[in-house]
């Protein structure tokens, strides 16, 4: 079984693009770096490392047991059939579009992934900004079926890590288009600018990781447009610099939420969108959206699928 971990060699890569990029926005754009929230997404990083070893075993102990019962079986030399990495390596990028979107349907999962969003810049640092809390929503299990078809553990994590590795370089705004064929296939820089935005027009799309397609086949896709500004980080802003606040603010309000409600409302404020109240007092991405839609007198850009009719805001937050 091989021991690569794909990340640990492009760190130095990572830190490299993070100096240079600050050298561009220095010369272009000085907005685009703020040295506070620089260190809280570098806190992040460190603080996610620590969290996946703390508490990675539990979900490698699973897949490993979850192989035994295995439908395919690639050998014991599982390493050497080439085709069946490209194979693992789209599948993989498909569960991760799932699992990037519960992260966003389901408020139990939204405390942990909040923290990606919280940000009100755009920059290759944001990338780093990972939750220490992912273990908690249990969204590995989303991986459980890659294993059941064959897939060893570790082939399922070495592809994982190229895949984050490839979604590091779409934190930029210093890139503002790739050509045509590869915006319509990829996801890029400007794909992944939506998905941060906050705007009403780009809430709760663009959840692919390597692949824009997932989004264009599952009707969550909206295309970024030249004449209105991205406004980065999450609707209602976190308004300080608090590491700890930015780590944990959306769990406390959860469990806030949940403490206060009727005993018939407590499970939806854990299960249900983000933004969603019993009492209708907050919003939902949904009810942004139609405010919006409603006041410029247009049709959202994004193609709603049927099994799409829930969209995702925050605790009046939305990324």
């Amino acid at each position: 079984m091989p021991d690569f971990n794909p990340t640990q060699y492009a760190v130095p890569l990572f830190v490299v693009a993070v100096l240079a990029e600050m050298i561009w926005a220095k010369l272009r754009a000085p907005e685009a770096y703020e040295p506070r929230d620089t260190l809280v997404s570098l806190a992040f990083g460190l603080g996610s490392t620590v969290a996946g070893a703390l508490l990675g075993g539990f979900a490698l102990t699973l897949f490993i047991k979850a192989y035994d019962y295995r439908i395919f079986d690639f050998g014991p030399q599982w390493w050497a059939v080439w085709w069946a990495w490209p194979v693992c390596f789209v599948l993989d990028d498909l569960k991760y579009y799932w699992v990037h979107r519960a992260g966003h349907r389901i408020r139990w999962m939204w405390a942990s992934h909040v923290n990606h969003h919280s940000s009100q810049h755009y920059n290759l640092s944001t990338a780093l900004r990972q939750s220490w809390t992912g273990a908690l929503t249990f969204g590995f299990l989303f991986a459980v079926p890659l294993v059941l078809l064959g897939f060893h553990p570790a082939m399922i994590a070495i592809c994982g890590g190229l895949n984050l590795i490839y979604q590091f370089w779409i934190h930029t705004e210093a890139i503002r288009r790739m050509p045509r064929w590869f915006e319509a296939v990829m996801n890029t820089p400007s794909h992944h600018r939506v998905h941060h935005a906050t705007n009403p027009r780009y809430l709760d799309t663009n959840y692919a990781g390597v692949f824009i397609v997932w989004d264009k086949l599952f009707g969550t896709f909206t295309p970024e447009v030249d004449d209105e500004k991205i406004r980065y980080g999450i609707v209602k802003q976190l308004g300080s610099f608090n590491l700890l606040w930015a780590v944990f603010h959306e769990w406390i309000g959860m469990l806030t939420d949940i403490w206060r409600a009727p005993w018939k409302h407590k499970l939806s404020y854990l299960l249900r969108e983000p933004g969603w109240s019993h009492d209708g007092s907050r919003e939902t991405s949904d009810m942004i959206r139609a405010k919006w839609q409603a006041r410029v007198g247009t049709v959202a850009p994004l193609a709603t699928s049927v099994a799409d009719r829930n969209p995702i805001a925050g605790e009046q937050e939305a990324a």
